[in-house]
């Protein structure tokens, strides 16, 4: 059973239209993967962002408060009490099967609430409210489409600048092509909330969300980690020991490197903000890990320098200090 809302939110069911922005961002900025490398941060992450959609709605909201984790099942024209009625009508029955009060008339599999009053058919009832249609009279409104999840693969190069797609979604209504606008920055992982793109709806109910799970394919060249690139950054002997300015390649296009004199290799030189960008915040780093490169087949005067510098250098790379 799905947690509720206001409690992963951390307010009361009265919580105000600012009470509720302001717990999403408490919470985001401690479970955001970005910053919170927790295992179970990303899926935390994903059920804060799911209760502050539906709260931060109105109209959602409303539903949510009414229905709850069925909201989106119910159909638009539903009445709550009658929909509360019949939640408890069935959670009495389902004791036993025989509970005081219940008995098999009504039909085969059928119950039918037998206290004080009026018999209440449960399967004219609960039929009226999840979208079918009871015995002898129509059904109760509109029933919302159910909701999909799907998953697109981009490059580096694509969740950098962007990108667009055409899926097929296969679903309960059959295969689909949808054009699918994937922006810029996204990161490994996040889900992008397509409205009105899940299963029709019936009787006049709004159609349900698909909701797009964007997954960062390997690259020869960068890691990924949250917002922030790794590259490694080939060095000749001199460049790290005297220091340089080295280009290198990245998903915006190529900048400088300034290498400081007395580089060893493993040493990160880091480009603030060339990582992937960011559409509420800063953006991500580039880290260039220096990695010191040796000729393989060294020239005779090549070699001859080589020789000569091991003469005259008193460095020693196996020395602690």
């Amino acid at each position: 059973m799905a947690r509720d809302f206001y409690e992963v939110l951390g307010l009361s069911r009265d919580a105000d239209p600012s009470e509720i922005q302001r717990a999403y961002r408490r919470l985001a900025r401690t479970l955001h993967p970005d910053v919170n490398k927790d295992p179970g941060a990303e899926e935390g992450f994903k059920e804060l962002s799911e209760a502050y959609d539906v709260l931060s709605d109105p109209d959602q909201r409303r539903r949510y408060d009414a229905f709850g984790e069925d909201f989106r099942r119910v159909g638009a024209d539903v009445d709550p009490d009658a929909y509360q009625r019949a939640q408890a009508y069935a959670q009495a029955g389902s004791g036993s099967g025989r509970a005081s009060g219940w008995g098999g008339a009504g039909g085969p599999g059928g119950f039918r609430y037998s206290g004080s009053g009026d018999d209440v058919d449960l399967e004219d009832l609960l039929g009226g409210i999840f979208g079918g249609r009871g015995r002898g009279r129509g059904g109760w409104g509109p029933v919302a489409g159910s909701d999909h999840e799907a998953e697109v693969e981009v490059t580096v190069e694509d969740a950098y600048a962007g990108t667009e797609r055409t899926l097929t979604i296969t679903g309960p209504d059959g295969p689909r092509s949808l054009d699918v606008r994937i922006p810029a920055g996204v990161v490994d992982g996040q889900r992008i909330r397509l409205r009105g793109q899940g299963s029709q709806g019936s009787d006049g109910g709004l159609p349900g969300d698909l909701y797009l799970t964007v997954r960062i394919a390997p690259h020869p060249r960068y890691r990924l980690d949250g917002r922030d690139l790794h590259v490694l950054l080939p060095l000749a002997p001199g460049e790290a020991a005297l220091g340089a300015s080295v280009d290198v390649d990245t998903p915006g296009g190529r900048a400088t490197v300034s290498v400081p004199a007395g580089t060893s290799s493993h040493r990160r030189l880091r480009l603030r903000s060339r990582g992937l960008p960011n559409a509420r915040g800063r953006p991500g780093d580039l880290y260039a890990e220096a990695q010191i490169r040796v000729p393989p087949s060294p020239s005779p005067e090549e070699r001859a320098l080589f020789e000569r510098l091991d003469q005259v250098s008193t460095f020693d790379p196996r020395s602690s200090r």
